[in-house]
C-alpha cells in the first residue's frame, strides 16, 4: 500500500466519478487512489487504513450496478475498526421519495461489518421527501450528499467542507 486512502465509487453516468475526482483532487493525490469498483472490484479495500467509498442511488431507491454486483462481497470483509467515509449521489428532484437510499444501504452494511463511520452531513440545503440515509433523528445524512441533477453549482463547495472534517476524523 503506497497511499493510505483507497476511494472506492461506483458510477453509470459519469457524475459519481466526476465527483469521486474532485474529492480525491480536495485531498491530495499523494494520500489518496482512486478506485473503479467496475474496473478493480473490491480486491484491494483491505489495503488501505481509510476508506471513502462512492455510490449514486438509482430509480428507486436501488443499488448502482457496480456496486450491487459486489454486495455479497462486502459480507466476506471484515470492517471492524476500519474508519470510513460516504458520499452519495441522488436526485432530489426527480427522486425525492428515495433521495440517496442507496449510501443508507452502504452504511447500514459497513455497521453491521464493524466500520467506524464518519463524515456525516447536515439536511439543510435540501428538499426530498424521503431518505434511507439519515441518521435516527433525521439531522444529518450517514455521508456527504450531492445532487448533480439539481444542485451541481453546490458540489464543489460541499466538497471543500466535507473533505477537512473527513481527514480530521481520520486523523490525518
Amino acid at each position: 500500500m503506497s497511499k493510505e486512502i483507497g476511494l472506492f465509487y461506483g458510477s453509470t453516468t459519469g457524475n459519481t466519478e466526476s465527483c469521486a475526482e474532485l474529492i480525491a483532487t480536495r485531498i491530495g493525490m499523494d494520500r489518496v487512489e482512486l478506485r473503479e469498483l467496475a474496473n478493480d472490484g473490491l480486491d484491494t479495500i483491505s489495503d488501505y487504513r481509510y476508506l471513502i467509498l462512492g455510490m449514486p442511488t438509482w430509480d428507486y431507491g436501488e443499488l448502482q450496478e457496480d456496486w450491487s454486483d459486489v454486495w455479497a462481497e462486502l459480507d466476506d470483509i471484515d470492517f471492524s475498526g476500519v474508519n470510513c467515509a460516504l458520499f452519495g449521489l441522488g436526485d432530489q428532484v426527480g427522486y425525492g421519495e428515495w433521495f440517496l437510499d442507496a449510501m443508507g444501504a452502504l452504511h447500514d452494511k459497513l455497521v453491521s461489518r464493524g466500520a467506524v463511520l464518519t463524515g456525516y452531513w447536515p439536511v439543510e440545503g435540501y428538499r426530498f421527501e424521503g431518505s434511507k440515509a439519515l441518521v435516527e433523528d433525521q439531522s444529518q445524512f450517514v455521508g456527504l450528499a450531492l445532487d448533480e441533477d439539481s444542485q451541481s453549482d453546490l458540489t464543489a463547495e460541499r466538497v471543500e467542507r466535507w473533505v477537512p472534517q473527513v481527514l480530521s476524523a481520520f486523523g490525518i
